[in-house]
């Protein structure tokens, strides 16, 4: 009997085996280029290997195995399109966008809680998401973001004097811990409404929430693995991917929608101008074919057909702190680094704000701080150099044939731009490993190759956020070199990213500096 059971036992194993190797057959079968998969994992061991992050397997790829042009993986038996050619970036961003309109959906809502993220922008697909991206755009306007840039100002100037407070105790400072709770602030004030000052509580329950949504335990990791192989059974089974902290943000924004219904406080924030957005929705419907509201540039096209109901205006404010938090204070912890590391590009930066203060009150102006050339080529070489984001992921929604090869990708494939290894390829970037702010200066920009550089995304689906992203950052920046010197403290002067699948490049071990107290001028 036990023969019987040994060899039924062979024959599921061995049958089993070539399935998988039938099923990662694919790639070659197209001519693609591929490194060795393992049975059934493909290349998820080194997708998701906790130690050791994905944009480094990835980058082997780009290097080794045809990725700089494009080259096939496999996470577990579903295959995955890497493409690093820039050219060919341009037309699948852009250029053929009506080919690739979608964003990889990378969750899945089996519970009533958790709904609420199918309504979050990245989340929508077609016509659905374009109504709901016109709706939406006017609230990052130049003009919106100047009427926020209090809030965001009155946050820094917060960061600023905690971060000066704190060298008199301490020898160095986390500027990766502070950033975050300087993020975790702006957001809070700008989207939700509310007021946490974290950077002076540090029992606030709101960054504590924060924190934990975006910690990735094991048991996290595991389910949104069960997930990537058996999404049906996973759905089937109800289980719940979001962590529960998703509730405490939901409960927040609803009960900050219905104070502001009941109180009539207008904060010119980021939950007001979804709500006037929602409101002129209603006036268009009234009003029927009236074209007033869609002749102002503040209203852009089917607002009716976009949805915003309260559903949909809390997703969005989930996801201005789900796309903002981590990135914006990784970015900027990055960018305190590379200034500490390089002085003399640190002084020439303090030199430009300094002749952008307002003498006579002594204050930032906006449009001047927006304009800083030398403020904003920091930024940009910081993004080069760390992308928050390492990959950009596009679902083929019809078929399309790459342009200048016979690879015909179908519909329904996953398509990945490498934006770390084309950050980093030294053809298109000189000392590419050097931070070197002066490649964005406005003189030097003509050098640069299109689809080289695109730490926000390019094209229609581009990161909504970019300005507000950006605003955020070189308010904290600019505040921060005028009133210290950034010094790395002893040991750290070599910086460690943190592995894993967050899906967002950070430091770490922190960014430990050491900040020298600046006289007035």
């Amino acid at each position: 009997m036990w023969c019987v059971c040994l060899f039924l036992f062979v024959s599921l194993l061995l049958t089993l085996i070539s399935y998988s190797r039938w099923r990662h057959s694919y790639w070659a079968s197209k001519g693609v280029p591929n490194p060795p998969a393992l049975p059934f994992l493909g290349h998820a061991h080194k997708m998701y290997n906790k130690k050791i992050g994905r944009w480094i397997f990835e980058n082997e790829v780009y290097r080794e195995h045809g990725g700089s042009t494009y080259a096939g993986i496999y996470e577990f038996h579903n295959p995955i399109l890497l493409v690093g050619d820039p050219d060919l970036m341009k037309y699948i961003l852009v250029k053929d966008f009506s080919h690739f309109t979608d964003r990889r959906i990378q969750s899945v809502m089996t519970t009533e809680r958790d709904n609420v993220m199918n309504y979050m922008l990245t989340s929508k697909r077609g016509d659905e998401w374009k109504s709901l991206r016109s709706a939406i755009s006017p609230a990052f306007s130049s003009g919106k973001m100047k009427d926020m840039f209090h809030l965001v100002c009155a946050k820094a100037d917060a960061l600023v004097a905690f971060c000066l407070a704190e060298t008199v105790k301490k020898p160095f400072i986390d500027m990766k811990y502070n950033f975050g709770r300087y993020t975790v602030d702006t957001l809070a004030s700008c989207a939700f409404g509310i007021e946490c000052n974290s950077l002076i509580d540090e029992e606030a329950v709101f960054p504590k929430k924060v924190a934990e949504f975006f910690r990735v335990p094991r048991s996290r990791l595991f389910k949104f693995l069960f997930y990537r192989l058996a999404p049906k059974v996973f759905s089937l089974l109800q289980l719940r991917l979001n962590p529960p902290e998703l509730d405490f943000f939901r409960d927040v924004v609803t009960q900050t929608i219905s104070q502001r219904k009941k109180s009539g406080i207008n904060r010119g924030d980021f939950l007001d101008l979804l709500l006037d957005v929602r409101s002129q929705e209603t006036i268009k419907d009234r009003t029927e074919q009236t074209t007033d509201l869609l002749e102002d540039p503040d209203h852009i096209g089917s607002l009716a057909k976009a949805g915003l109901d309260d559903n949909t205006v809390v997703a969005q404010c989930l996801l201005f702190l789900v796309a903002g938090y981590d990135t914006t204070a990784s970015t900027l912890a990055f960018a305190t680094f590379l200034l500490a590391k390089y002085p003399k590009e640190q002084e020439k930066l303090r030199r430009e704000i300094r002749e952008l203060v307002d003498d006579g009150e002594g204050k930032l102006p906006y449009n001047a701080l927006m304009e800083a050339k030398f403020l904003d080529s920091c930024l940009m070489e910081t993004l080069r150099l760390y992308p928050p984001g390492p990959r950009l992921q596009r679902m083929c929604t019809k078929a399309y044939k790459l342009p200048g090869t016979n690879l015909t990708i179908p519909e329904g494939s996953v398509v990945q731009c490498q934006v770390w290894s084309v950050h980093r390829d030294p053809r298109y970037w000189p000392e590419a490993e050097e931070f070197l702010p002066d490649r964005f200066m406005p003189e030097n920009r003509g050098n640069i190759k299109s689809f080289t550089h695109i730490p926000f995304g390019m094209g229609p689906r581009n990161c909504v956020g970019m300005r507000f992203a950006l605003m955020e950052a070189k308010v904290a920046l600019a505040k921060l070199v005028l009133a210290a010197d950034l010094r790395l403290a002893p040991g750290c002067e070599e910086l460690v990213l943190e592995g894993g699948n967050t899906g967002v490049l950070r430091p770490k071990n922190g960014v430990n500096i050491i900040l020298s107290p600046l006289k007035e001028e």
